[in-house]
């Protein structure tokens, strides 16, 4: 149980900290006025999930282990979502980026740390005999509302936070094109996560 601990609350200090530093950049290098900065910077997938990420290891790590995010369809669900920020970020985003710095630190932190210490803790902690194979289907439903989100302010503020969402500089076949790419890959992860889980036994 203490190990246990320690892991959420290693897991919440990586989040955080990684959050704060990026706010702290994007603040100092903002290319817009701060009100607009904090939407865009909130606008972030990346963003968005390593913050319910933070928020859960931080309750996980501070209080009772029989709570609304210790059931293992909602860590099941975070887990999913916050695998797919490291799958897209190194398979796509990483060969078009290349930031120096703390900003590299950062981004490992959100794009790899973070990704790598909840996919190890969910294999360890998880239990997985209660998950159902509905559950993927359920879990689409955070990256789809993201989505009509980001579509709908990118359509009269212009600003997509990934290009390959970018209306302005795609067609919008081509949006939805790569949308349904990347909801196959959620689907696609969410039955791998399920499957194992039911295979798996753990305490």
């Amino acid at each position: 149980m203490v190990a246990k601990k320690i892991f959420q609350g290693l897991i919440a200090i990586v989040a955080w900290l990684a959050l704060i530093l990026q706010f702290y950049l994007m603040m100092q290098n903002r290319v817009a006025g701060k009100p607009e900065t904090i939407i865009r910077f909130f606008s972030f997938f990346t963003i968005l999930t390593n913050l319910f990420v933070a928020i859960t290891f931080t309750v996980l790590s501070a209080g009772r282990q029989d709570n609304f995010f210790s059931k293992p369809s909602v860590l099941s669900a975070i887990t999913v979502y916050i695998f797919i920020v490291g799958l897209v970020y190194n398979t796509v985003l990483r060969s078009i980026w290349n930031p120096k710095g703390l900003q590299l630190y950062v981004d490992e932190a959100l794009h790899v740390a973070t990704p790598m210490l909840c996919l190890f803790y969910w294999f360890l902690y998880v239990p997985g005999k209660g998950l159902k194979w509905k559950n993927a289907f359920s879990w689409l439903l955070y990256p789809l509302i993201y989505l009509l989100y980001v579509l709908i302010r990118g359509s009269f503020s212009h600003f997509y936070p990934y290009f390959f969402i970018n209306a302005d500089e795609l067609s919008y076949e081509k949006v939805i094109i790569n949308s349904l790419y990347v909801t196959l890959a959620f689907l696609v992860v969410s039955l791998v996560l399920i499957a194992i889980g039911r295979s798996l036994k753990k305490s």
